[in-house]
């Protein structure tokens, strides 16, 4: 069983993989309880956003970790996937911008990831 940070660094590096764009880790164990850490990044395209989010899954559940749950897929601009203790929310970069979770969890401090792409 994967701690909450290793299941962050496995789905990092696992985006990365997959070229996903401003990859971004909050840790927001302290500011909710919804989640230790949120994942935010980007993809070009709807067909990117499903290739990020079947490798996360993919990644993680050979090490045990499968999401709970998946959301968003036929809404074509942003997926979440939940792993209890870190949700991934894949956009594209016009819901990126829309939503700006980085503005609405501005309290949560940032992970420093840059040792986990390539």
């Amino acid at each position: 069983m994967l701690t909450p940070l290793e299941i962050a660094e496995e789905a990092v590096k696992a985006l990365d993989s997959k070229k996903a764009q401003d990859i971004l880790v909050l840790e927001t164990h302290d500011v909710t309880v919804l989640a230790d850490y949120f994942i935010i990044c980007t993809a070009s395209s709807s067909t990117q956003i499903k290739t990020l989010s079947d490798e996360v899954d993919k990644v993680l559940s050979e090490k045990g970790e499968p999401a709970l749950r998946t959301e968003g897929y036929r809404a074509g601009g942003w997926v979440l996937v939940d792993f209890g203790c870190v949700v991934i929310h894949i956009f594209l970069d016009d819901a990126r911008k829309f939503y700006n979770l980085e503005h609405l969890w501005a309290d949560a401090p940032r992970m420093d990831i840059s040792h986990l792409l390539s």
